[in-house]
């Protein structure tokens, strides 16, 4: 389920290291408000499963607000999935976690419907291929009245900050193939696999939390 064809460095920061667990600069100032968020989104007992765990700090804060979860953590850098299943070693509801390519054709052979979808801060620092095979995942593995979560920065038609404008030129000269997505863009690419945007909700520095549902049938 992991394709090797993207060697690019799987964080634009410096990352603290405290044993197999990673601390990310950008987690520490943004998981607080994206669990303030997915938080109360996600139903009774849901069955999670986040696409890019990285540190494993989005899921550990999520996961500590609702311990009736099931969250199934995924990442194809090993040393993120190091850091993830440290941390699920102390959180009951947290699996450790497993190494998933969303732009690995069929990747979710094997896999069980869940009830959400949760991808933070990836498909801007990842081939465009990932967010096309994670919308086709998310139809075949959400279950009706689930959701699919994204959190990050996203092109607006108009009125966009110049940070963001200036992170995508960024990104760009790093690697021809990521990019801060257009938000048409990628609403359109889940429409096309059937789920609707039912949410668009500011955050802090700029990024935004988009919540798809599935259209009914």
């Amino acid at each position: 389920m992991v394709n090797d064809h993207d060697k690019s460095p799987v964080a634009l920061e410096p990352r603290e290291l405290a044993g197999e667990k990673l601390f990310s600069p950008s987690a520490a100032r943004n998981a607080a408000p994206i669990r303030e968020v997915l938080s109360p989104r996600l139903p009774r007992a849901a069955k999670v499963l986040e696409i890019g765990c990285g540190t494993g700090e989005h899921a550990e804060a999520v996961c500590r607000a609702r311990p009736d979860l099931v969250w199934m953590p995924s990442d194809p850098d090993p040393v993120s999935r190091a850091s993830t299943t440290a941390r699920a070693e102390e959180i009951p509801n947290l699996q450790p976690a497993v190494a998933i390519d969303a732009s690995v054709r069929n990747w979710t052979d094997g896999l069980s419907p869940v009830d959400a979808i949760v991808c933070c801060n990836v498909i801007h620092i990842a081939p465009w291929a990932v967010a096309e095979g994670l919308a086709a995942g998310a139809a075949r593995l959400v279950a009706p009245g689930g959701i699919v979560f994204l959190y990050g920065p996203f092109l607006l038609d108009q009125g966009n900050a110049p940070s963001n404008l200036a992170f995508d030129e960024n990104l760009r000269t790093k690697n021809p193939h990521w990019g801060v997505r257009p938000l048409d863009t990628v609403t359109d690419l889940f429409a096309r696999h059937k789920f609707g945007l039912q949410e668009k909700i500011d955050m802090p520095a700029n990024n935004y939390s988009l919540v798809f549902s599935p259209e009914p049938q």
